[in-house]
């Protein structure tokens, strides 16, 4: 039997690596330009994130994030981009497959927004849980998202951002289309657990990761480390179908 996959967790939220719109480009070119009213815009849609999610508002949810590119990642989650995953991500949430769906609205938390060169940022600390990394672009619709990444705490006090797992997402491969989505059952039917590849930050400062390979029913178990030039593979072991262990494992170059 292959290990089982990474639990469920009811926080969604991160910054990741996407092909940028010109909207966003234009964004990126003109800096520090953002306005009162943006800001206040930019507040508004993430308030209104939270609304969407505690509703079980998938469609509205979904609507949220830039058109065909926007994203939303974490560690357990992997990273969802387009309209349809993030749909069945919101779908799936614990709080959305009981009856009736959803749960007391949530106002959401305030965000601090920084437009610079690199581009328009918030971080929305959420206390103990941790907090939102977003990257906005704005769209004809007004802002929207282009990526939503959420760091917990325990992430944070190893000293991982969104930038980590977006390096390691690239790394294992996540960009390439060879990774599968995880699936669960659940009383309503099959439900998204994960995409792509699902990455756990070690008490270290390292990190752990596994992805299932689509058309192949196997999947990978990798050890990755941080050193001086960036995050590399310590091991990288294929387990096949129906193996309860890892059957060989080599060294990251």
């Amino acid at each position: 039997m292959t290990k089982a996959a990474f639990s469920l967790s009811a926080l969604v939220g991160f910054i990741g690596i996407v092909h940028l719109s010109p909207a966003l480009a234009q964004t990126r070119r003109e800096g520090a330009s953002l306005t009162d009213r943006d800001r206040t815009e930019i507040q508004e849609l993430v308030t209104h994130y939270a609304r969407a999610l505690s509703s079980c508002a998938a469609e509205e949810y979904a609507d949220l994030f830039a058109p065909g590119t926007g994203s939303f990642a974490s560690s357990i989650r992997g990273e969802i981009i387009g309209r349809d995953k993030l749909i069945a991500l919101v779908q799936s949430e614990p709080h959305c497959i009981t009856t009736p769906p959803g749960r007391p609205p949530g106002n959401g938390p305030t965000v601090v927004v920084t437009s610079s060169a690199e581009g328009v940022t918030g971080i929305a600390d959420l206390g103990n849980a941790g907090r939102y990394e977003d990257v906005y672009v704005k769209t004809p619709k007004g802002w929207r998202f282009q990526t939503r990444n959420v760091i917990t705490r325990q992430e944070q006090t190893a000293n991982f951002t969104a930038k980590d797992f977006i390096a390691l997402r690239r790394l294992a491969g996540n960009d390439l289309g060879r990774f599968d989505d995880v699936l669960r059952d659940t009383a309503v039917g099959k439900r998204l657990r994960s995409a792509g590849a699902v990455i756990t930050a070690t008490g270290d400062g390292n990190a752990t990761g596994r992805a299932y390979l689509r058309d192949d029913g196997g999947h990978y178990e990798d050890v990755y480390v941080r050193g001086a030039s960036g995050w590399r593979f310590k091991s990288r072991t294929y387990v096949a179908p129906g193996d309860a262990a890892p059957a060989q494992a080599s060294a990251g170059r």
